[in-house]
């Protein structure tokens, strides 16, 4: 089975483990991943420079970590990113800010990303959503 899968929740919730454990075990069941897709206050969990708390699972080091091992298409909304400070090199010198927090192997675009994901995917499964 084909998998899009749609994060909407911040670091800290638990649904971002949810979803991070539910795209592990779907490709160890030998299905696939079209696209993850990170919108609203899933961005954070792309973004560089979230400290996380030594008793706690860092998951956007986890999340990076295996984005780069599984080699998967994730998407940071352009829009949410920018709304939220989470920015790459591009987006930041474009407007004038003093760093960027978001890098490989993450990738900005729109939202038609995640519609187009979800054309592809047998199943769209978000996570944390409004």
């Amino acid at each position: 089975m084909k998998f899009a899968i749609a994060l909407f929740a911040a670091p800290h919730m638990p649904s971002s483990r949810r979803a991070l454990l539910f795209a592990k075990a779907a490709l160890a069941e030998g299905h696939e991943i079209v696209r993850l897709f990170f919108y609203q206050e899933g961005v954070h969990n792309a973004a560089s420079n979230v400290v996380t708390a030594q008793d706690e699972h860092d998951l956007p080091r986890e999340w990076r970590e295996f984005v780069r091992e599984q080699q998967l298409d994730a998407v940071v909304c352009i829009a949410a990113a920018l709304r939220r400070g989470v920015l790459n090199e591009q987006e930041a010198q474009r407007y004038n800010r003093p760093a960027a927090n978001l890098e490989s192997p993450w990738d900005l675009s729109g939202l038609g990303q995640l519609h187009e994901a979800a054309q592809m995917a047998d199943r769209l499964i978000c996570f944390g959503g409004p």
